[in-house]
């Protein structure tokens, strides 16, 4: 089965790093035709984040940039932007990540590409945000957790707060953007969107803000526990670690029964969720202790068994091999390598990336040619330096190349 509800749309993504990359990975899984305009010199940066994972780049760059095809072309050139716009003249979706205000100076801003395709939805993502005193300030996700106030609730209480260990706020700006294009072309196109890291970086602390908002005081930091449910955190067992998630008063009695403490259920001060939240301090010792005298495969059964949802705390390599993970289908090849496949299944059938990541440049040709660019048309771009192209073929991954993740 080929799910392709885009097929038939061009998008053309002139956005680097991750947010907007993931943005346009999810349309290219959902059958969009994905032009990934890059700088004929150096490319994605992305492409450098890392050590060289495969040919193209780094497993950064290609884990955000399957299913799509490299157009190299150096927009800021008259014959570049004379290129793109020839491009940008049939196509659905423009999507752009340049400083504020770069592409409206070097004529790529919303007007100008509407008055060439009225239809055209158009999408800036930026780092703080359109108007307001940061709004040119450059930004990075890990930027955007520390001001947007994610660290400030991240990490053990009494030590210094951490960032989260994935790229959050990236992907997560990503996924809004794949979700507001979807709606503009829905709609039938011909709208602007703006979406930006500090943005999405708020929107992910929704229930905290609105606490301060209220007058309530900032959220402290918790560890893994979650300061609105009780017990709801990671415990040590004698060999590991389990997350337990005890999220209600039904599942906290069976809990305390198959912890072998059932009169913790009808403990005065442990009856309720809002009592256990307040006597946290002397719930958890308890619970603590007694999750310490077993292996975490035997409360794993016990805790399953009792309908109490629990889970291993695992590295990456056992998620990899977890038969769970395998059983899913939603790893990939892609190119010899390994890559995570879209979270996405449809009539039981996994969505899958149509191609590996590009290398820089590797389908400036067809491209082209499809803008009706003739051959020596082409040519010309190529030796005056404002395209560039990669060889036909493709290398073999490294033998030695590190598992994706």
């Amino acid at each position: 089965m080929s799910f392709s509800p885009l097929a038939g749309v061009r998008v053309i993504d002139l956005t680097s790093s991750l947010a907007g990359p993931y943005c346009t990975q999810i349309l290219a899984a959902l059958g969009a035709d994905v032009v990934k305009i890059e700088h004929p010199g150096r490319g994605d940066e992305a492409r450098a984040w890392g050590p060289r994972f495969f040919e193209g780049g780094s497993v950064m760059f290609f884990a955000a940039n399957a299913g799509k095809r490299s157009l190299a072309l150096d927009v800021k050139a008259p014959r570049g932007r004379e290129a793109l716009l020839r491009l940008t003249g049939s196509a659905g979706v423009f999507i752009q990540s340049l400083r504020p205000g770069t592409a409206e100076r070097i004529g790529l801003g919303p007007d100008e590409l509407r008055s060439h395709n009225e239809r055209l939805v158009y999408c800036s993502i930026g780092a703080f945000g359109r108007t307001g005193p940061l709004a040119d300030h450059p930004g990075y996700d890990p930027l955007m957790q520390a001001a947007a106030g994610i660290i400030s609730v991240t990490g053990e209480p009494d030590r210094p707060g951490v960032r989260v260990g994935t790229s959050l706020i990236d992907q997560t700006t990503g996924m809004w953007a794949a979700l507001a294009i979807l709606a503009c072309l829905h709609d039938g196109g011909g709208r602007t969107i703006d979406l930006s890291l500090y943005e999405s970086a708020l929107a992910l602390l929704p229930y905290q803000l609105a606490g301060v908002l209220a007058g309530g005081e900032p959220p402290a930091r918790h560890g893994t526990a979650f300061p609105l449910i009780a017990p709801y955190e990671v415990f040590a067992t004698s060999d590991g670690e389990l997350m337990i998630a005890a999220a209600n008063d039904r599942l906290f009695q069976a809990f305390a029964a198959a912890l072998g403490r059932p009169d913790l259920a009808s403990d005065a001060r442990f009856v309720t969720n809002p009592l256990r939240v307040e006597h946290r301090q002397e719930l958890v010792p308890i619970v603590a202790e007694h999750l310490a005298r077993e292996r975490s495969a035997v409360w794993l059964e016990r805790l399953r068994s009792a309908g109490v949802p629990a889970a291993p705390v695992q590295d990456l390599a056992e998620v990899a091999a977890h038969e769970q993970t395998t059983a899913l289908g939603i790893v990939q090849e892609l190119a010899g390598l390994k890559a995570v496949a879209a979270p996405i299944s449809l009539d039981g059938e996994r969505v899958r990336y149509s191609a590996p990541p590009p290398l820089l440049g590797e389908h400036s040709g067809e491209i082209l040619a499809e803008a009706d660019y003739s051959d020596a048309e082409i040519a010309d771009l190529v030796a005056s330096g404002t395209v560039a192209t990669s060889p036909e073929s493709r290398a073999q991954p490294r033998p030695d190349a590190p598992p994706a993740g």
